[in-house]
Order: structure tokens, then sequence, then C-alpha cells
């Protein structure tokens, strides 16, 4: 008997790690693997195929998934384009992630025919300084200007992306003014989970729970200017910090998070998916639980069928502080930092600074 499709089961995005291949080499990267590995890509007939069971998946669902074409570096991976065409053929909404730096005008205009509804450039910080000590190329940054500066002259959407750390949390607001002069249509700020590579990057750059409480009310500021749209990625936490400064109640609609898990804080198993370069699935691209590989079973029946994804979606099977608190519906704590930190992907966020045990009982309204 197949699962009702309610909304905790709505795919919504599907990260794919379309090659291991990157010309940077990134120090808070999640991959493990190097450029070597790329021989174990999935060739373009495996990646069709992933592409046909994505639509199968989305044409049971009120609306078809968003397939992120992530890497390494996806242009890298020279047949990018013509997998972009068979799943826009199935109505697929298409994202491009990259680092920007290999954008010329030919790729800038071939990304836009190819019907990619937004593109996320990666930038670490508002200098070179900052952005290619992170990047660990010089000349990253201004490479990755240029190429932004390509996708705004072809009249692709763009966001950009940051990871927060010490290195660069002092240019927040200066990374938003700049992403704003840049013409991007949104910021996606990432809190950096130590997993791959940001495992050795966790043990100087790390921000504390409380430096992350203190960033969450910066950006929170950022975002009630209005003037472009901020995502907190990878700290659910930032939910409660938004209801807790509109000073709205615990109870102020939880059901929101069920109806919509988009606005759930994590979202690692509930509306996004992970393909690794190998075909490996993941609930996320930060939590290395593997639920299956699509050379060896649908993608349809991973999603269905796997007792991680379900554990994840139920709420009530979360432990630690995080089973206890208030705002689980709407936050959920980050999976793959409960995993990266403990072993155990539902124990509690290990970078929260909340505690629910002392918060004060509700008045009845």
């Amino acid at each position: 008997m197949k699962p009702p499709i309610t909304p905790m089961r709505i795919l919504r995005m599907l990260f794919w790690e379309t090659t291991v291949r990157c010309n940077l080499a990134c120090a808070h990267c999640r991959r493990l693997e190097s450029n070597d590995a790329g021989v174990a890509d999935l060739p373009a007939s495996e990646g069709e195929a992933l592409i046909d069971q994505l639509a199968e998946l989305g044409r049971r669902q009120p609306q078809m998934p968003v397939l992120v074409f992530s890497g390494g570096e996806p242009l890298c991976r020279r047949d990018l384009f013509t997998l972009m065409d068979r799943a826009r053929q199935h109505g697929i909404i298409l994202a491009l992630a990259t680092n920007g730096t290999l954008i010329n005008p030919e790729k800038a205009q071939r990304i836009r025919d190819s019907g990619v509804a937004r593109v996320s450039v990666s930038l670490d910080g508002a200098t070179a300084e900052v952005h290619d000590r992170m990047r660990q190329i010089p000349g990253a940054f201004d490479k990755a200007l240029e190429g932004i500066r390509h996708l705004r002259e072809a009249g692709v959407a763009f966001q950009i992306n940051v990871t927060l750390t010490r290195q660069n949390v002092h240019q927040l607001e200066t990374i938003y003014e700049l992403a704003k002069s840049l013409g991007a249509v949104a910021v996606h700020i990432f809190m950096l989970v130590p997993v791959g590579c940001g495992q050795v990057l966790a043990e100087t750059d790390m921000l504390s729970p409380q430096q992350y409480e203190e960033i969450l009310r910066d950006i929170y500021a950022l975002e009630s200017r209005g003037e472009i749209q901020i995502k907190v990625t990878c700290g659910p936490h930032y939910e409660r910090v938004k209801r807790q400064l509109r000073t709205e109640p615990m109870s102020a609609n939880p059901q929101s998070a069920i109806r919509n898990p988009q606005s759930r804080g994590c979202l690692a198993g509930l509306g996004v998916l992970f393909v690794s370069h190998r075909g490996d699935v993941y609930p996320c691209g930060y939590l290395p639980v593997n639920c299956g590989n699509i050379l060896e079973k649908r993608l349809i029946a991973i999603w269905d069928g796997s007792e991680d994804l379900a554990r994840m979606r139920d709420v009530a099977a979360l432990e630690g502080k995080c089973g206890v608190c208030g705002y689980k519906q709407v936050c959920g704590g980050c999976r793959a930092r409960a995993f990266g930190m403990t072993g155990n992907y539902m124990g509690e966020e290990p970078f929260c600074a909340y505690d629910p045990q002392a918060a004060k009982p509700e008045r009845t309204r």
C-alpha cells in the first residue's frame, strides 16, 4: 500500500552532486573525495535515469520538485546542459549552485537558455582577502564577481550564498550590501556543519551557540528591512529566534510547519534530498546517513520506504532538549550537526543556546 501524500511527504528540492570535480578547494566544503573520484560520477545515462525518476515522483505530488544541479562544481561536467534540457522537458524546476568562477558570457547565455530559474553563487566574504582565504585559491573572489556580472548581463536571476564562520561573520552586513549592489534576488546564509572538510574547520572557526544566537538576531534585523529575500540554511533555530523577536507565543501557528514543511527549520528528509555523484541518497548534503542508491532502488521507493527518512519526519522522536522544546515543530534542530557531534541524528541541536526547561510557561490567553 502506497503511503499517503501528506505535506511531510512532498519532495520540494533535490540536490544532485552532478560531479565531485571542482576547480576550487574550499576550506568548508562538505566533500571528502578529491577530483580523482570524478571517474565515479554518474554517467549521462544514469543521470538521465535519475531525472526521469525525479519526474515520476513529482507527477504524483501537487508540485514538481526543484532540481538543484550542484557539485563539486557542476560547470565542470561537460554534459550538464544536456541533462538540464532533459529535466526541463519533464517540467522540473531547475536551479544551479556554482562558485561562479567558470561563468563566461557563453556559459551565462547557455544557463539562461536552459531555463534555470535561479543560480546560487557562493561568496564567503565581501572582500577578496576573506573570500580567497576561505576558497584557498587567489583570485577566486574577482572571478566570482565576473561570473555574476555575466549572469546579470544575460538576465539570469541569481542569489548569493554565504557560509558564516569566525573568519567572515564580521562582514555579514557588508556581504548583504554587496549582494544588493550586485543585483542579487536573495541572500542565503548557511551555518557551518561539521562534516567533510568542515570537520577540521569546525575546530577553529565554528561559531559558539551564543554567537549563533546573536548573529541570528542580526540576520533578522537585516531581513526586517524588506529589501531583499534572506533565508537561513542549516540554522533551524532561526525560526525560533524570529518568533521570539516578534514576541509570538510558542504555540503561534504551530500547524504551519506541518502544512508546509518549508516553513520548518530543518528540512532534511522532509522536503529535501541529496543525491551524491555516485547515486547514493542522503537526507541532505551534510548528513551522511545513506538511505539507498538510485542504481539499486528507484528514487520513489527510497523516498517512501527509508526507515531513516521516516524517523526524521517524526517530530515526536526528537531527543534531548529538542524533544521537549516548545518550538520543535518550527525548528527541529539541525539533524546533521547533531549527527556530526554525537553520532545520533535525532539528538539535540548542539549549537543552540536556548534552554526550553528554563523557558517560562506561557500565560493562558
